[in-house]
């Protein structure tokens, strides 16, 4: 069962019901899906993922009202990065000009990796998460400008979804983060890792 990303909770506010134009939409060649308000743009680019180092990248984006959705899945094959490495680049760029709110591991079944709630100098509102898999970093990322709806920004987060199978951590890995977590208090069933919050709650 996926992780509520229930530490973004502080940016949702009262919203109207989902609007209809909002449908799934599904990438094969890059094992996810994923919902948007409408259907995206789709561009070949780069992305820097360590300083002074860009790979090849495919980006879904859709921009709608004050609101923006995206999705960054660059190729990490072959530059020998680690995950610590290109996340914690992730985290550093993404913060740039703003307050990271939150700052806590996100799991999609048996895929993990780390999800943020960023406040704009600017006013505005984001949630992202990333992962890296199987020689990709995978970045969702919504945005809502001062003004906007935050309805949005969790929905399109929490639409996200790996193919069943795909998995960044062995079943041993896994079966550790479990028992770790087992026994404390506000124990998750199935914990993002060892600082889920609500794991590692006194």
């Amino acid at each position: 069962m996926r992780l509520i990303a229930f530490v973004l909770a502080a940016f949702i506010v009262s919203g109207p019901a989902a609007a209809q134009s909002w449908q799934e939409y599904t990438y094969p060649d890059y094992a996810f899906t994923v919902m948007f308000p409408a259907a995206p743009k789709i561009e070949t680019t780069t992305h820097e993922v360590v300083e002074g180092r860009s790979v090849p990248a495919q980006v879904y984006s859709v921009r709608q009202d004050k609101s923006e959705f995206k999705i960054t899945v660059a190729d990490l094959a072959d530059t020998g990065l680690d995950e610590k490495t290109v996340i914690d680049h992730a985290i550093k760029t993404l913060a740039a000009g703003g307050e990271v709110k939150a700052n806590f591991p996100h799991r999609i079944y048996q895929v993990y990796g780390r999800q943020l709630s960023i406040a704009g100098a600017d006013g505005s509102h984001a949630t992202v998460a990333m992962f890296d898999i199987n020689g990709r970093l995978y970045q969702i990322e919504a945005k809502v400008l001062a003004g906007g709806n935050d309805f949005d920004l969790i929905r399109f987060q929490q639409s996200l979804v790996f193919e069943r199978g795909v998995s960044n951590r062995s079943p041993e890995t896994i079966r550790a983060i479990r028992e770790a977590c087992a026994g404390k208090p506000n124990q998750p069933n199935n914990p993002a890792g060892l600082d889920d919050p609500r794991c590692t709650a006194q």
